[in-house]
């Protein structure tokens, strides 16, 4: 933002809102060279913005970038979880939420699943906390989170007859499957709530789900108190110059093509704290607690390597306290599928 206001021809520079007729007005005197590539026919065009590297899950600004241009509320393919608010900014917390997610999945017919139930497990304080707890009961040697910068992440793939029996139970066992430190899915609260807080908005699927995993939040919010962000992913990504120029091509097109996101996605108001005790997008919730349903049988994929110091965060987790709570189910593995562990062998079961 600093860029464009030191600009001296800014001022002058049409509004993102306005439609395509402005546009070769705009490439010819305001867009800077830098941004823009020749084609081939001889016209100008903005440098072409790829999708981010799934090799890389953790570079956060390209997918922040991308979301916003292509993934923002309010789109055809909203990229759910995401917070925007109406100057475009985007909340680094739901972003790394999110990242965390697409980096434990792997594209397959189950990957919308596999999100949101990550994402529910997330919007719960103390539920991975608990799941641990239960863990060290379980084996001999207790659940240890993997360090950076370089993390083996195991992808998992959910058989598309399995799809529907996929619960939050499995999705705990993927994160303690690949030893995911309790710091990260805390930090990624905020991506949680703006998911559940998007559903009720547009739901995707029956609402009942949805407000079961609230009341469940809320409870978890009486008994745990939200913690702390992580520095380095906290606070709100503000609109670079480069966004600017993409977004105000992308809202011409879609200007002329009758589509007007803002209209009809969610969007916080500047200033606005994503993190909300109840959710303004429902009625307080006076429900039960739900019941976490069974197991289902998944399959992991070849596991790789993640360089986790693209988004610019701590190569060692943060020192906090643990806090105490669902007994974890086992994950049953394809014999095809490959389990390398980050550095450790597989724990052994108590017996007797």
């Amino acid at each position: 933002m600093t860029l464009l206001c030191s600009d001296p021809t800014y001022w002058d520079l049409i509004n993102p809102m306005q439609g395509l007729e402005d546009l070769s007005y705009a490439e010819k005197r305001h867009i800077p060279s830098r941004f823009l590539r020749i084609k081939d026919d001889r016209t100008t065009a903005l440098h072409v913005m790829h999708t981010p590297d799934p090799n890389v899950p953790f570079d956060l600004d390209q997918i922040a970038q991308y979301a916003l241009i292509f993934g923002r509320p309010g789109m055809e393919n909203t990229w759910q979880g995401i917070v925007v608010d109406f100057a475009y900014r985007m909340h680094w917390q739901t972003i790394f939420g999110f990242a965390l997610c697409r980096a434990l999945c792997a594209n397959s017919a189950g990957k919308t699943t596999l999100v949101c139930q990550m994402a529910l497990v997330m919007a719960r304080l103390g539920l991975y906390c608990e799941a641990i707890n239960a863990f060290n009961k379980v084996y001999d040697e207790p659940f240890a989170a993997q360090y950076g910068p370089q993390l083996t992440i195991t992808q998992v793939h959910i058989p598309d007859d399995k799809v529907r029996n996929f619960s939050d139970d499995d999705a705990i066992h993927i994160l303690l499957y690949n030893h995911i430190l309790v710091e990260w899915v805390d930090h990624a609260y905020t991506y949680g709530v703006v998911y559940l807080e998007q559903q009720f908005h547009h739901p995707t699927m029956s609402l009942d789900i949805f407000r079961e995993v609230d009341d469940e939040r809320l409870e978890h919010l009486r008994l745990y108190r939200p913690p702390a962000a992580i520095p380095q992913w906290d606070r709100w990504r503000e609109l670079t110059e480069e966004d600017h120029y993409h977004l105000m091509f992308k809202r011409a097109e879609e200007s002329v093509a009758g589509l007007f996101s803002e209209a009809d996605g969610l969007y916080y108001y500047i200033g606005m704290d994503p993190n909300v005790g109840h959710l303004w997008k429902r009625t307080p919730a006076h429900g039960t607690m739900p019941s976490i349903g069974a197991a289902t049988n998944i399959a992991l994929t070849d596991c790789k390597m993640v360089d986790v110091t693209a988004a610019g965060g701590p190569t060692t987790p943060p020192i906090t306290e643990s806090k105490p709570l669902p007994a974890a189910t086992n994950i049953t593995i394809e014999e095809s599928a490959k389990t390398t562990e980050a550095g450790r062998s597989q724990p052994g079961k108590k017996t007797g």
